[in-house]
């Protein structure tokens, strides 16, 4: 898989994918990341790449000239003739769709991902007109700008390619994931599938040794080695704090009798 950062500060990158499993990703050549610098793509002496907008009102648009050189520059087929599986552009926008788990799972399928990094109060419509197949936001908040995005981004989806994580599972059953692994077989090297995966919850709360620490100890669940209590344990608490926190969520997945139950208990009805 390979990434294309277009963005006025390519430096910035030097350090987000230097670590940890983007930095073993590139290592080993699962992923490719490429950062191209839009002013580059100026032709003025001042390498300009922003200007008013038209109407007035505050801030700086990024022009469309440079960002349109810099996609060309890539090979890329015209919009509206790419193998969405082969190639994509995104643009990184306060104005985009929500950036999710499942969008993020799209992506890792895809060979090639550009990501125009948007800055300033935006970027000339036409970009998106000409050249973007989505436009993306990775969150109900303005940034200064979409370099943090696209790492975000980047990490999410390199995480979830095969060969990424030392345990393939670790991708599996999270906050967000679509897995449900009650009825797997167990495995000889790895945890008990007595639990389910989260359902498209937020995960379980996570403990690990010592079994007190300064007065607080872990809930007595986990420490009979029961693997029933233990599954009933995690899903109650994956659906306590979704419900505490992305209540949302609840409305957008398939819930079982038994999760209906635990729900009514929680809320106290």
């Amino acid at each position: 898989m390979r990434f294309d950062i277009i963005t006025i500060f390519p430096d910035f990158f030097a350090g987000p994918f230097d670590y940890g499993i983007l930095k073993r990703a590139r290592t080993t050549g699962l992923v490719e990341i490429a950062t191209h610098d839009l002013r580059s793509f100026t032709h003025d002496r001042h390498r300009t790449v922003d200007d008013r907008p038209f109407g007035g009102g505050e801030g700086m648009v990024l022009k469309a000239q440079p960002i349109y050189d810099a996609v060309q520059s890539l090979n890329l087929s015209p919009k509206g003739e790419r193998d969405r599986g082969r190639e994509t552009v995104i643009l990184l926008s306060a104005q985009g769709q929500p950036f999710t788990q499942s969008l993020a799972q799209e992506l890792s399928t895809t060979e090639r991902v550009v990501i125009l990094c948007g800055r300033y109060e935006g970027v000339d419509e036409r970009v998106n007109e000409l050249l973007c197949d989505r436009e993306i936001s990775i969150g109900d908040y303005v940034l200064s700008g979409g370099e943090l995005a696209a790492a975000v981004i980047v990490d999410a989806v390199v995480r979830l390619l095969p060969g990424a994580l030392g345990n393939p599972d670790s991708s599996r059953f999270e906050s967000f994931g679509a897995d449900e692994v009650a009825d797997l077989p167990d495995s000889a090297d790895g945890p008990p599938r007595s639990t389910y995966g989260s359902g498209g919850l937020l995960d379980y709360p996570h403990y690990t040794r010592p079994a007190d620490f300064m007065g607080m100890t872990i809930p007595e669940a986990l420490s009979g080695g029961n693997h029933e209590v233990i599954r009933r344990w995690r899903r109650r608490m994956a659906l306590k704090k979704t419900l505490e926190n992305r209540p949302d969520l609840l409305e957008r997945i398939e819930i079982t009798d038994e999760d209906r139950e635990i729900l009514a208990e929680l809320r106290g009805d």
